[in-house]
């Protein structure tokens, strides 16, 4: 694991560990990478429940009730599918957030979706947060930069909706 993505681990290590708050992943084209970079650091699983590779379109309908439909129009390679996909994981997985990613890392492609093309999304059962990425830099690297932007996602969403701690105190954040 690369040095970025430990450092954001371990903040959100820092945000989740004594919060009694839960995350999982649902995962296509990173294969698994987002939750290995969560559980890179001691105490992951104190907040970490687990992950769901869905790498087919078959898992992702069957097990995280992505809506088939959506998948036939517009290839599992769009927002709604990412959205779709932390909603099913919260709940398969029983977790106040997630973080999904699905997309084309390369070499192949379908749909009229190009290469490189990766939509991440995370969120809670209220709320949920997307982005597009669009990539050309070979899959590994592809696949790297999608890990590295959903750890970035899922930090600033929980960041804006849990409370901010000092030692054992919430601190009350307001604009002034």
């Amino acid at each position: 694991m690369d040095f970025e993505n430990k450092v954001l681990s371990k903040e959100l290590l820092a945000l989740l560990y004594e919060s009694n708050k839960t995350v999982g992943t649902a995962e296509s084209c990173t294969s698994g990478l987002i939750a290995s970079v969560i559980t890179a650091i001691p105490g992951s699983s104190d907040y970490f429940k687990g992950g769901i590779v869905s790498y087919s379109d078959e898992i992702k309908i069957n097990l995280l009730k992505v809506d088939e439909e959506v998948i036939k129009e517009k290839t599992a390679v769009c927002e709604e599918v990412a959205i779709q996909m932390v909603k099913g994981a919260i709940e398969a997985l029983n977790v106040d957030y997630a973080v999904s990613a699905t997309g084309f890392a390369g070499p192949g492609a379908e749909g009229g979706v190009s290469v490189g093309t990766i939509w991440i999304a995370c969120g809670n059962k209220e709320e949920q947060t997307s982005t597009m990425l669009s990539l050309d830099e070979g899959r590994e690297k592809n696949v790297n930069q999608a890990v590295h932007s959903a750890m970035l996602l899922l930090l600033d969403f929980i960041k804006n909706h849990e409370p901010a701690r000092v030692g054992d105190e919430v601190v009350e954040l307001t604009a002034e």
